[in-house]
């Protein structure tokens, strides 16, 4: 990783987004998540939290205490040094959530691709998932690389509550709602796992770079 490929830029007045790429791979996200848990291991001063996504990384900061050029400069300066700090931050947690396969959209994801119903839970929990990012709502993680026989559009009409702990698929990806929310994905079972706490120390679950294997409960 070279300083030309990271581009700092200003979110507001107290934020730096670190700019990886312009194209989304599987390689440039490990390479922001790590660039993560080493910004996370470094402790720097004055940072308040740390965001990533697809392309980029985005720290906030408070802006009462340091200065965005301070904060970019020492951010560009960590992720540089990532792959030397990344063996000193947080290995990936590894979470098993139970899941009871009983959805409203089982069966129509089961006729939609063709697969018995026992197939796609067969698939669903075959893989272990990475969690790409948090977003949409608080705690809400976007979990990828779903099996290309369950990859299906999202539903036309979002229904307008989904309950919190719906395990839906829609897209290559899948996730658990972990609050009561409009949502548009296909709902194919649900767990009680607490996806978002807000008296828990974090209060979500589920961390960037996490990974996630479903268990089918009775």
């Amino acid at each position: 990783m070279t300083h030309a490929q990271l581009r700092a830029h200003p979110l507001g007045d107290s934020a730096v987004t670190i700019v990886f790429g312009v194209e989304r791979t599987s390689e440039l996200l490990g390479r922001i998540h790590s660039a993560a848990r080493s910004v996370e291991a470094a402790r720097i001063p004055h940072v308040q939290d740390i965001v990533p996504a697809y392309l980029a990384l985005t720290v906030f900061y408070d802006s009462l205490h340091t200065s965005y050029d301070e904060m970019a400069a020492i951010l560009i300066e960590t992720c540089q040094r990532q792959t030397r700090v990344i063996g000193k931050a947080p290995l990936p947690t590894e979470h098993r959530i139970p899941v009871r396969y009983d959805g409203v959209d089982l069966e129509w994801v089961s006729s939609s691709t063709s697969l018995s119903v026992e197939e796609v839970i067969a698939r669903h929990t075959a893989r272990l998932y990475t969690v790409d990012l948090l977003g949409f709502v608080p705690g809400f993680a976007y979990l990828s690389e779903l099996d290309p026989s369950l990859q299906l559009p999202r539903r036309a009409q979002p229904r307008p509550r989904v309950a919190a702990g719906s395990v839906a698929i829609a897209g290559a990806q899948t996730a658990v709602y972990p609050l009561d929310t409009p949502g548009g994905w296909h709902i194919i079972g649900r767990t009680n796992t607490a996806m978002f706490d807000p008296a828990r120390d974090p209060p979500a679950l589920l961390y960037p770079g996490d990974l996630v294997l479903f268990e089918r409960v009775a």
